[in-house]
């Protein structure tokens, strides 16, 4: 039964495994540019890829290494919440 209630049960499920998904990223985004910004505020070093180049292999790198929890968690949500609302189970 798709209640009010329900659905914003569901959107809020789905709204915390969208953060829980997205923080290894943006914590390892967080880091680089803070190192980066630190290291380039003690040298005077004013490149702009020196930011931009470090901070992209860094969240390629804690995709590819949480890829499998990613994956993981969105097909628990779907197999536990999305599928039995659609099935009315």
């Amino acid at each position: 039964m798709l209640t009010e209630g329900y659905v914003y049960d569901v959107l809020r499920e789905a709204l915390r495994i969208a953060v829980l998904i997205s923080a290894p990223v943006l914590v390892a985004a967080l880091v680089t540019g803070v190192s980066i910004g630190l290291f380039q505020a003690l040298t005077s070093i004013q490149e702009m890829t020196l930011t931009f180049v470090p901070k992209l292999v860094a969240m390629l790198g804690v995709f590819w290494a949480s890829m499998n929890f990613m994956t993981q968690s969105l097909i628990d949500f779907f197999q536990t919440v999305i599928i039995p609302s659609i099935s009315g189970g």
